[in-house]
């Protein structure tokens, strides 16, 4: 049940009716049971693992709260996230380990057989695996107390608006909202129902319409020039950030006219004049979650400096996995380590240079984005390629000088999809400079009217409606 499909209309409306026709101290179960029922729509079975996970956190964090011993309490904190982990690992990685020891066995010579898991990824297990683990963390911590009520729990981490592709929420940020009375709020409505309307436009309209052309070379590079398959990355550079951050606008959409409160999850990234900028600026929730339950154990840059580079390129690494079990997520994470990295490295001697060069700031500014762009752009064709060996064909393809060339399935579609790009940077660059729900607000009723009917009727016109599913719903 896909935000961008008429089934999850229907079932969202019927939510948001009775939760607030209903009283006040039964909202929480008819929410609890609209979540399960959301995520059982996907696949009934792997309900058993999002209950399994919820119980193991929630017992855990129980047992720990009983006990001022440090080491009983170390003892519930491991085994929770062994459980929890470790079924993460499982699902994800197995195969993965399974097929590299394989691999490894015959290239020597050997005929070694492992076992393969059969069972396909459960929808959402990295993103409410992580708001579990993170909320035993934080009691382990002694940040916040352990949660008694086991549904109210349950509801925050299975809330169905965010548990397929985030954001990543954490139990002190939503888990007391679950605590508090709701009431509608026409304003919060209209607001939700906006960012809603603006993320349908980035789905449907950015990301479906780009998929059409990235879909079409990087399913098949081998007979495609330079400039189709760079055409192809820069397309798709577009279409992951307009689908995940489409789903997050969304996402907090529907919460907000429910009464809630995600984090925000995206920051315009593309203005980016440096990598680290750029993740703080890309799926916050998770660069996050890294940078307190990660960066920061490992010494963070509270250690020598060697050691702080190499603690900043294992959180990239570890990001990679946490993607996906596939050699080039693994490289897509490697190479924002070796960015990172890099760019701490150097920055003292770029700084020195452009102060000797008289360059002007603005000039500085202006190729600190164009390079940080590029980066990403180059990254993204490993973390979109299907396998190491069409990634490394295609980044083949761009850097020969085979440019030729430029393959246009349908000259419209693709004036279609350069017009939604340019839409896009229009409003991302407006919105750099000023708030852009403030300037809305403060304009008169009618052209706050006809600029929300412009694009329900854009999205309509230009929008792709086949219920593509979310590029981070694999994950």
């Amino acid at each position: 049940m896909l935000f961008n499909t008429m089934s999850f209309g229907y079932f969202f409306i019927l939510v948001a009716a009775l939760f607030f026709v209903l009283p006040q101290r039964q909202r929480w179960l008819f929410l609890l049971l609209c979540n399960f029922c959301y995520y059982f729509f996907f696949k009934a079975e792997y309900l058993l693992l999002l209950l399994l996970a919820i119980g193991v956190s929630w017992w855990s964090a129980l047992r720990m709260e009983r006990h001022e011993e440090q080491g009983k309490r170390r003892a519930w904190l491991i085994f929770s996230l062994v459980i929890n982990i470790g079924i993460l690992l499982t699902f994800k990685y197995f195969n993965l380990f399974s097929r590299t020891i394989m691999d490894v066995s015959a290239a020597v010579g050997g005929s070694l057989q492992m076992p393969l898991l059969k069972w396909a990824l459960p929808v959402g297990i990295s993103f409410y695996t992580f708001s579990a683990s993170s909320y035993v963390i934080d009691v382990y911590r002694r940040k916040l107390p352990a949660e008694r009520h086991a549904g109210l729990y349950a509801a925050y981490v299975s809330f169905f608006p965010n548990i397929v592709s985030g954001p990543i929420e954490r139990a002190p940020h939503l888990l007391p909202q679950f605590h508090a009375a709701r009431e509608f709020d026409g304003a919060r409505a209209a607001s939700g129902l906006r960012l809603m309307l603006w993320g349908f436009f980035k789905k449907l309209v950015v990301a479906d319409r780009l998929a059409i052309y990235v879909n079409a070379v990087f399913g098949n590079p081998d007979v495609h020039s330079g400039a189709t398959s760079l055409m192809a990355s820069l397309f798709f550079t577009f279409q992951i950030y307009c689908d995940f951050s489409g789903y997050t606008d969304i996402a907090i959409g529907v919460a907000r006219i429910l009464g809630f409160d995600l984090k925000k999850n995206f920051n315009r990234p593309y203005f980016s004049r440096s990598i680290t900028e750029f993740w703080r600026r890309w799926h916050i929730s998770l660069s996050s979650w890294f940078r307190d339950y990660l960066y920061i154990p490992l010494g963070g840059n509270r250690v020598s400096v060697p050691r702080a580079y190499l603690n900043l390129f294992i959180v990239f690494f570890v990001s990679g996995m946490w993607h996906g079990a596939s050699w080039t997520f693994l490289i897509w994470g490697g190479l924002h380590g070796l960015y990172a990295v890099s760019s701490k490295f150097s920055q003292p001697w770029r700084d020195r240079t452009a102060t000797r060069l008289h360059i002007p700031g603005g000039v500085r500014r202006a190729f600190a984005l164009l390079v940080t762009f590029m980066l990403v752009n180059f990254a993204w064709i490993y973390f979109r390629a299907a396998d190491l060996a069409t990634a490394n064909r295609m980044v083949a393809k761009i850097f020969s000088v085979d440019y030729s060339r430029l393959f246009i399935p349908a000259p419209d579609q693709f004036v279609y999809s350069l017009a939604a790009i340019t839409m896009l940077l229009a409003v991302e660059l407006f919105q750099e400079r000023r708030s852009l729900t403030a300037w809305l607000d403060a304009r008169p009723l009618p052209l706050r009217w006809a600029l929300y009917v412009s694009v329900l009727v854009i999205i309509l016109l230009m929008g792709i409606f086949n219920g593509s599913q979310f590029i981070y719903a694999q994950f």
